[in-house]
């Protein structure tokens, strides 16, 4: 049985204030693209669990396994399954690749063993795992408050075209937050909100991340400085900044300039809002 486990990008992220427990109040409008893993699992003896990027663990530190046992303790069911997680999202990527993973094994395996897990529980579940994890489950577009983990659905038009761009490093979300209070702005980058069929791009991380990895703010720049965007944004802590393309059919030409004029190792997507 397969699993899709989709990407998302944060159209807006609105950091409110620090929390007693440590977390940061947000208000964030999460949307799922296109980009996704995908998660294999087939019966077995004992359980297994492989993973197509080697860089990752595959311990008990893996949102995969840690889903797999919450749900095996949840049901009481043995855990005989291999999961093949197969990776296609970037670690590190402010995309919520780990998230999504640990949402898509909830739901496979609730279908898997027929285990008849409700939304709500899967929810509750998946709020255990992580503050982005609960809006996988649905895979919609949504307002996220609290830390994330409370989740209204919000009404998008679909089919916004993306291309994302990503450098070789990654960006630790405890990090980005732990420097939101005092950043300062950089000269020359617009961190105002963008306006865009209706929605406002925006996200209040870029401060602290773009202080310290300024080639990333070059790159916001870079993108709206392209006749075919219109718009582009740093998707959760990054190190992802994702544009918004005008035509359908411009991100494999402006991959190949964003290559030539920005990084020739960057990685590069083209993809659509769901």
């Amino acid at each position: 049985m397969e699993e899709l486990a989709h990407a998302k990008v944060n159209f807006s992220l609105r950091v409110l204030r620090r929390r007693p427990d440590g977390f940061h109040e947000i208000d964030t409008l999460m949307v799922p693209i296109t980009l996704c893993d995908s998660i294999e699992i087939t019966a077995a003896r004992a359980f297994e669990f492989r993973c197509s990027e080697r860089a990752l663990p595959s311990g008990g530190d893996n949102l995969v396994v840690r889903a797999a046992r919450l749900f095996f303790a949840e049901t009481n069911r043995s855990p005989e399954v291999r999961i093949v997680l197969s990776k296609r999202i970037p670690h590190g990527a402010g995309l919520g690749g780990g998230s999504s993973d640990a949402a898509a094994t909830l739901r496979v395996l609730n279908r898997f063993f027929d285990a008849g897990l409700a939304r709500a529980r899967l929810i509750e579940l998946a709020a255990q795992l992580g503050s982005d994890v609960p809006f996988f489950i649905d895979e919609k577009p949504a307002i996220c408050r609290g830390r994330g983990e409370i989740v209204t659905p919000a009404t998008l038009p679909s089919g916004f075209r993306l291309l994302l761009l990503k450098p070789e490093f990654g960006v630790a979300t405890s990090w980005a937050y732990s420097r939101w209070r005092n950043a300062r702005a950089l000269h020359g980058i617009g961190y105002e909100a963008q306006q865009l069929g209706g929605q406002n791009l925006v996200n209040d991380l870029e401060r602290p991340v773009f202080e310290k990895f300024v080639f990333l703010a070059q790159m916001k720049n870079w993108l709206l400085r392209q006749a075919e965007v219109a718009g582009a944004l740093l998707s959760g802590s990054g190190s992802t900044v994702f544009g918004v393309l005008r035509d359908v059919g411009s991100g494999e030409a402006l991959i190949r300039r964003a290559r030539a004029e920005l990084d020739p190792n960057l990685w590069a997507h083209s993809c659509e809002t769901m």
